[in-house]
């Protein structure tokens, strides 16, 4: 059976918070500092070390709360931050779902201006759309590495962009910085250094307004997410899961393995039992 190639994301962790906030916050709750195992704890409302605090790795109360008494808005005072390189924007419409969490997103707004740029230099080549296609292999823009399963994606781009240029007069002037219009009369008949002098040259500001009806589920995205613990529990029984679609549980085991086992251990039974 033909199986269509991937890449998988990349997933670096940012930042923790620490457990030590999240059991800071039970003692306020029931007001039993006295009774934690972590000297920082003990002696908070006297002495308030914070950096101790933060760098507490374990807590008999967090696993208390999380595995007996099922209490886990506590643990919501615990953050992890990550940078996912290279997930796609049909990933990026299932992380949405997950309510409670920060997310940042590359923005097609502003970063699609070297594929305009190889559509305006196209049209001066004499096989527009093989320049077009070259240009955005290069560019490495998709989850699918498929080589001939790009070529029926970027053609569907390609086609859909000449669509537009057909019947949008003011598509050059969309698409290309002001100060840039004058390379089109220098290089006129010459793609590839129509090409060049484009990248090199201003990016029109908001270029993605008008032509991001051209992306697809398979374009790539990078964003920053910050999820509170219960919510990543959450995350991760939906996500690290069989029933979820195979990108993103992907993106959910890249995740799971550079989150450290000090949390798993208050939301995975696999790593509390471990």
């Amino acid at each position: 059976m033909y199986q269509i190639a991937y890449e998988k994301p990349k997933v670096t962790l940012l930042q923790e918070s620490g457990l030590g906030v999240a059991e800071i916050a039970a003692r306020t709750c029931y007001d039993s500092f006295e009774n934690s195992e972590n000297a920082s704890i003990r002696n908070a409302m006297q002495n308030l070390d914070i950096d101790a605090i933060n760098r507490i790795d374990d807590s008999d109360l967090l696993s208390n709360l999380a595995w007996v008494h099922h209490h886990h808005s506590i643990i919501e005072h615990a953050t992890l931050s990550y940078l996912i390189q290279g997930t796609s924007r049909g990933v990026l419409q299932e992380h949405a779902r997950h309510r409670l969490q920060a997310i940042s997103v590359r923005s097609t707004r502003y970063t699609m201006s070297s594929v305009i740029n190889a559509f305006v230099a196209s049209i001066e080549n004499g096989d527009p759309f093989s320049f077009f296609l070259e240009k955005l292999l290069a560019l490495n823009l998709f989850v699918i590495s498929d080589q001939d399963y790009l070529a029926i994606e970027i053609r569907a781009i390609f086609d859909k962009l000449m669509f537009q240029y057909k019947r949008d007069s003011e598509f050059i002037d969309s698409a290309i910085a002001k100060s840039s219009l004058g390379y089109l009369r220098e290089f006129k008949g010459n793609a590839q250094n129509l090409y060049d002098a484009l990248e090199r040259g201003k990016k029109k500001r908001n270029v993605g307004d008008k032509f991001k009806h051209i992306v697809s589920d398979n374009w790539k995205v990078d964003m920053v997410v910050t999820f509170n613990i219960r919510s990543l529990k959450n995350y991760f029984d939906l996500r690290d899961s069989g029933a979820a679609w195979f990108q993103i549980q992907w993106l959910a085991q890249e995740m799971k393995k550079v989150t450290p086992v000090k949390y798993l251990k208050l939301i995975d039974k696999k790593y509390r039992e471990s």
